[in-house]
């Protein structure tokens, strides 16, 4: 089953930008899925087991680095990685 999650991470320190940018960068390394990246969120697309996977475990990730962290998800059944139409 294919699923879209949209994603955003919101680190309480001073140094949000790095511990963003640290996640978006462990969430590449998994390659069965397939990141959009925004000013306001990252996008993930692909098998549901896998996106939940690797989203699972950089959150783990991301909770042991930080102090305090928040994430805010939306999660659907289906692709809707959009396509430009030119």
């Amino acid at each position: 089953m294919k699923c879209s999650v949209e994603i955003s991470m919101y680190p309480l320190d001073i140094n949000y930008i790095e511990a963003i940018s640290l996640f978006i960068k462990n969430l590449k390394k998994h390659p069965f899925i397939t990141l959009e990246i925004n000013g306001m969120s990252t996008q993930v697309f692909g098998d549901y087991d896998n996106v939940m996977t690797a989203i699972q475990k950089e959150m783990k990730t991301s909770f042991l680095l930080e102090q305090k962290v928040v994430f805010n998800m939306k999660v659907t059944n289906s692709h809707l990685q959009e396509k430009p139409t030119i």
